[in-house]
């Protein structure tokens, strides 16, 4: 891979991006008093910044690295992130669960727990999410060292240093605002920076049916039917028929549900952004809105890796490979930028890159303080003190989340490829999670005592399960195999289909236990208390004077037909 070398023109402009994103802090933070504007922006956020907003923290370094790594790998099938593992759910978010989480005025997820359960799910909630926002923060920091590392040739150490102190200067400033202003501006950074590549690559390859005949090639070389890049469903009757090694069910059962229900209902980083809205039409109008954009980005963001497979195919060493040898599709990003962009360009490309990093960590570090600084300090630790006080608490453990993401940046090096890993870890925090939810929301019979146990287990499940399995060509140990000493029960095609297994037992154990636990103990809250909790006990909410484009079942029609559109043109 040749490096990509910068001009003047191109550092000015990342120059003018870091300037102008610290300013956004420092102007913000005489607007940041307390802890409700640190944490919430004090829930005065117009919905199309909230929308932009709940997009954009979704857009980190790992989407914009990870998919672009799945559609070289995978191709078109890469889409089903989208239009079957996110839009749906998306649309469920802003009809159903937005009214409970607003309503409730609960300041994270976890709290939520509380409210319709107990403090002790809460806690277990808490604990796993703050393990899981560091350990992804980290990831998003390992991605963007060792892009610079690659890129500019920066020391991965001093990558890792810089690019920590520049996200603590700008969330300690200004706190969820300056995070959420900052995610609204990278998101037209990265628009700005990929629509270039995706035009340069696609006319250097003839265009969509000049590519869609160099994937065919691509498909044969590797002993799959023509199509199978460029198709996303003609191939999934058979898990073994297509390079992501899954049939239909557990692509739509694993991701179409448990996976992406469960990250976009549960996981606070997202829901944060709506909660952030200024009413409660304007909260369930977010997810909504932020469905258009979310629909139209693998043109942006799965395209160039379908190009640069299409390009290796061709050239013969496009991609670089890793140490064992293979394909390394995580620099498939950088490779496409060295490639196509000019100085001037190339600075738009890096410096989208650069933001779409800043939104990655600033999201998990920004839910990780709040998570921390509400469910388990002011609950456990030191109840009853001062807002000022827990502002202060606010500040230093986002200090403490940014150490943290610097370690788990390290252990993160040993991965190489970060959108398996990524699935795999919300495989055992989000998708029982999603099981407990579904049960709280629809079902008042739903105990505590069953919350807890089913969420348990399901982790536990998730964890047996990938003890007793294994990848294709994968060594016992940080990929699965470790319970039986490499003697695994089941042997899956790659890393991706394991992880969506992983996901359904982990929501199918929690579900049933959680069933089975609140059959046979006492409910701990009457109808009363779960009103406004569950969805029978909650008055249906009338939006009146507003116009029909406004209005959230309008919206939502108006997206998953869309979405039904998009499946059917790539089928």
């Amino acid at each position: 891979m040749h490096g990509i070398q910068l001009h003047i023109v191109d550092y000015a402009l990342l120059s003018i991006y870091f300037v102008f994103v610290l300013g956004i802090g420092f102007a913000l933070k005489r607007s940041t008093k307390t802890s409700a504007d640190f944490f919430l922006s004090g829930r005065a956020i117009p919905a199309w910044i909230a929308g932009l907003a709940f997009i954009s923290a979704n857009l980190g370094a790992q989407e914009v690295i990870g998919m672009a790594a799945s559609g070289a790998k995978y191709g078109i099938m890469t889409s089903h992130f989208y239009w079957v593992g996110a839009i749906p759910a998306m649309v469920f978010v802003g009809i159903f669960m937005m009214p409970f989480y607003y309503g409730s005025k609960a300041r994270s997820v976890p709290e939520y727990l509380k409210l319709r359960f107990d403090e002790k799910t809460r806690a277990f909630n808490a604990v796993s999410f703050a393990v899981m926002t560091v350990f992804s923060s980290g990831i998003s920091m390992h991605v963007l060292a060792k892009l610079l590392e690659q890129i500019l040739g920066f020391n991965y150490h001093l990558c890792i240093a810089v690019s920590a102190a520049i996200v603590l200067v700008y969330i300690f400033l200004g706190g969820l605002t300056s995070a959420i202003y900052n995610e609204v501006l990278q998101f037209f950074l990265i628009v700005l920076g990929f629509a270039p590549l995706v035009f340069l690559g696609l006319k250097s390859v003839g265009g969509w049916e000049g590519l869609t005949a160099k994937l065919n090639t691509v498909a044969t070389s590797r002993g799959f039917a023509p199509g199978t890049w460029t198709e996303s469903w003609a191939h999934m009757n058979s898990s073994t028929a297509n390079p992501m090694g899954v049939e239909w069910f557990g692509m739509a059962m694993g991701l179409g549900f448990v996976l992406s229900f469960g990250y976009w209902c549960t996981d606070f980083l997202v829901v944060q952004r709506a909660m952030a809205a200024n009413s409660m039409s304007a909260a369930r109008r977010t997810p909504l809105i932020a469905a258009v954009p979310k629909m139209l980005f693998p043109a942006l963001v799965i395209l160039p890796g379908m190009i640069a497979i299409a390009l290796n195919q061709e050239i013969g060493s496009f991609l670089p490979k890793d140490q064992a040898g293979n394909i390394d599709y995580n620099m498939t990003v950088p490779v496409m930028l060295a490639r196509f962009f000019p100085s001037g360009i190339l600075g738009v490309g890096i410096t989208a890159l650069m933001a779409s990093f800043m939104s990655g960590m600033a999201g998990n570090v920004t839910a990780f303080n709040t998570v921390w600084t509400y469910d388990l300090y002011q609950s456990y630790i030191k109840p009853g003190q001062s807002d000022q006080h827990y502002l202060r608490m606010g500040h230093i453990i986002t200090v403490v989340g940014i150490l943290l993401s610097i370690a788990c940046a390290y252990v993160a090096n040993k991965f190489n490829n970060i959108m398996d890993m990524l699935q795999l870890v919300f495989g055992f925090v989000n998708a029982p999670l999603f099981a407990t939810f579904l049960l709280g929301m629809f079902w008042k019979r739903a105990t505590g005592h069953g919350a807890f146990f089913g969420l348990l287990s399901g982790t536990l499940a998730a964890a047996l399960h990938h003890g007793l399995t294994l990848p294709v060509g994968a060594v016992a140990g940080i990929k699965g195999g470790w319970l039986c000493g490499g003697h695994v029960l089941h042997t899956y095609p790659v890393e991706m289909a394991q992880n969506f297994w992983a996901a359904i037992y982990a929501w199918s154990a929690c579900f049933i236990v959680t069933i089975i636990v609140s059959l046979v103990t006492a409910r701990n809250k009457n109808d009363e208390e779960l009103r406004g909790l569950v969805y029978s006990l909650t008055p249906r909410i009338k939006e009146e004077g507003l116009v029909w484009y406004k209005q959230p079942a309008v919206l939502a029609v108006i997206v998953l037909l869309a979405a039904i559109a998009l499946n059917i043109i790539f089928w």
